[in-house]
């Protein structure tokens, strides 16, 4: 099992719609992937770990797949639609990790 990580670093001017990405943007990741993607979720970033810090992501968002290609086999398809969706809920380039859930 994988997990698909979008991180959206936090600086000065970035901007972030929580509301859009959570009602709109997963469930479209999501819908387009079909069943190869088993679940979604998201994060607002709150705080970082030192007392009055800033997050350093304003938001993450996770998407869980079988193995990196049943992922790619289901993103490819649709991955100009879903990238071209990014500017309506934020400004910041997101960073994609891919990662082995091991717990």
């Amino acid at each position: 099992m994988i997990r698909v990580t979008i991180l959206y670093p936090n600086s000065e001017g970035a901007t972030f719609d929580m509301a859009y990405y959570t009602s709109r943007h997963m469930p479209l990741l999501k819908q387009r992937c079909g069943a190869a993607c088993s679940s979604i979720a998201a994060d607002q970033g709150i705080a970082g770990g030192a007392p009055g810090s800033k997050p350093a992501y304003i938001a993450i968002g996770y998407a869980t797949f079988e193995s990196a290609g049943a992922f790619e086999k289901a993103f490819a398809p649709h991955a100009q639609e879903i990238l071209a969706d990014v500017p309506n809920y934020t400004n910041v380039r997101p960073v994609i990790q891919i990662s082995e859930i091991k717990l």
